[in-house]
């Protein structure tokens, strides 16, 4: 397969990045399409949808060996399951699916047609295998189980976040980070208070601590 498009984000390592697509809609990110597939055409009709769905690489995690088996984080990071029971990158295909918001579709731009959207699970310039329309009648199942992943709350974090530390980082990208905090970004099996974590965000390295519910921002600078 060939890529088709790169996607842009603040996101230049995996640490940090939402666990899940559609976590967080106040991240941002475009989609650049590769030369060969710059034709507006290509995209005719795709304003009138409100989601997509990507398909694409884990390009971080690339491996020539697999494993039946994986241990998902969020289980402890100790508990086997299948790896077809989950979505961990290291997959015989380091293939990705996420649905995201479409906010804005620019036709003709020096780059071609780009694509806005929010509410992405993907590291900067992770190359797109192909979109496709996200159609509610189908994709969207209420009645769903979702298993082991049912039984893990997802409670949020309260963040503590300085204005000396806040005030660093551009006005329009603040809830986005604030919201990446608020679910916890370190590996759910690792719970030490006097650890400080860091991870990079918009050309910015932040760091922090975790103590029980209170995540504390340490130090925010400029990379």
């Amino acid at each position: 397969m060939k890529a088709i498009a790169k996607i842009h984000t603040e996101f230049t390592t995996k640490f940090g990045i939402p666990r899940q697509s559609g976590l967080i809609n106040d991240l941002k990110a475009r989609i650049v399409f590769e030369p060969e597939y710059r034709n507006p055409d290509a995209l005719r009709g795709l304003e009138e949808f409100s989601h997509i769905w990507l398909i694409w690489e884990f390009s971080a995690t690339v491996r020539n060996k697999w494993s039946a088996t994986v241990r998902p984080p969020r289980l402890g990071g100790n508990k086997r399951m299948g790896v077809f029971a989950t979505r961990s990158p290291f997959r015989p295909n380091p293939i990705g699916l996420s649905s995201v918001k479409i906010e804005a579709i620019e036709l003709e731009t020096s780059l071609g047609p780009i694509i806005y959207v929010s509410g992405a699970d993907l590291m900067d310039n992770t190359p797109i295998y192909d979109i496709k329309p996200y159609l509610a009648y189908c994709d969207s199942h209420p009645d769903a189980v979702g298993g082991y992943v049912d039984n893990i709350k997802q409670e949020k974090l309260v963040v503590i976040f300085s204005k000396k530390w806040l005030d660093l980082i551009p006005n329009h990208l603040q809830k986005g980070l604030i919201a990446v905090l608020e679910l916890d970004p370190r590996p759910s099996y690792q719970d030490d208070p006097n650890r400080i974590y860091g991870f990079e965000f918009a050309g910015f390295e932040i760091k922090f601590k975790v103590e029980g519910r209170i995540l504390n921002v340490c130090e925010v600078f400029k990379i």
